[in-house]
């Protein structure tokens, strides 16, 4: 039943994508395409790529800092791991790679999974409120057209509405931890399953400690921001290897359309839901269609490459094998359907 429900969201994505892809090729010509690609400036990925990785480093910061309350984990140490989990996602469907992150920072380090992945849905609540942020600083230079504008109006209740719940959540532990405990107990018999799905609940719950403290928060929000904002700047250096200029602030909006886009299921490397925006964006504010779709591909591969690249690398220096990623998955869905052996 788990193989089929798995084939299943596999195909589903695929779909998914496969109409992005149809929608990003829809009217171009692939011929013109390729006269922009290979009239690329390619060297400019070169400080496109290295100032990605002033993102990643940055990232891992951050999520050592989130940590902290769990345990103290080593920079050094967690920069393979972060690699390994966007390795992970753009290899893996339904972004997979933040389960694996997990699973192998409880492997090398004993954090438990579940205090991690609170740490990682924290992660991913500000990145998408700077997502948001990224837009309405950015319209009055840069309006979202439509219908990517109805996009950000769903989103904005997304990321607020479960970013406010986690706050109160973490704010209140003794009530939450009442709570939940009341209703897993009314829901689920008692044994082996009821104290599994309260050990990771309160795990969990420890792991929101990050939202417990407005310097946690602030200092948290300020990393994603700098994340983002260093991230745009890859968009910036790579769009100078192409024949077009727009604002930074329109690739501030480029950058936030086309990643809120992705936490759209798809396949593996966010292909379509990361290209269609991103062209249709550039697009809207005056870049042709052909040249925005050179970009587009380019700045897709430049952010997909490099960091899973360097993620097989981490993975084979660790020891990890691929094994170990079905593991992480399998684990994931214990966690999820609350299912004791």
């Amino acid at each position: 039943m788990r193989s089929w429900r798995r084939w299943l969201l596999l195909i589903l994505g695929l779909i998914i994508s496969a109409f992005f892809l149809y929608l990003a090729l829809d009217g171009l010509s692939l011929d013109a395409v390729w006269v922009d690609l290979k009239g690329a400036n390619y060297w400019w990925i070169v400080p496109g790529v290295a100032v990605y990785f002033v993102a990643v480093w940055a990232r891992t910061w951050r999520w050592h800092y989130l940590l902290r309350p769990i345990k103290s984990v080593k920079l050094s140490r967690l920069f393979p791991v972060v690699v390994i989990g966007y390795m992970g996602n753009n290899v893996y469907p339904f972004r997979a790679g933040e389960v694996i992150r997990a699973y192998v920072l409880e492997r090398n380090d004993d954090v438990k999974i579940s205090a991690s992945l609170a740490t990682i849905v924290v992660e991913r609540l500000f990145d998408g409120l700077v997502m948001l942020i990224f837009v309405f600083v950015a319209l009055p230079f840069a309006p979202v057209p439509p219908p990517y504008d109805r996009i950000v109006i769903w989103m904005t209740v997304l990321f607020f509405g479960a970013l406010i719940v986690f706050i109160l959540l973490a704010l209140k532990p003794e009530f939450t931890r009442r709570l939940y405990t009341r209703i897993f107990e009314a829901i689920l018999p008692d044994g082996k399953a009821q104290e599994f799905t309260l050990t990771q609940a309160d795990r969990f719950l420890d792991g929101l400690a990050s939202l417990r403290g407005p310097r946690e928060l602030l200092m948290t929000l300020v990393s994603s921001t700098l994340i983002w904002l260093t991230e745009t700047t890859k968009y910036w250096f790579v769009m100078h290897a192409f024949d077009f200029k727009v604002s930074f602030f329109v690739l501030m909006l480029m950058t936030a359309v086309v990643n809120l886009a992705t936490t759209i299921p798809s396949s593996p490397g966010y292909v379509g839901t990361f290209d269609e925006p991103g062209i249709e964006i550039l697009k809207a504010f005056g870049v042709g269609e052909n040249i925005a779709a050179a970009y587009t591909l380019v700045l897709h591969a430049a952010l997909w490459f490099p960091i899973t690249l360097l993620g097989f690398y981490y993975m084979t220096q660790q020891g990890i094998k691929w094994r170990d990623f079905s593991r992480a998955t399998d684990a994931a869905k214990m966690l999820k359907s609350v299912e004791s052996e």
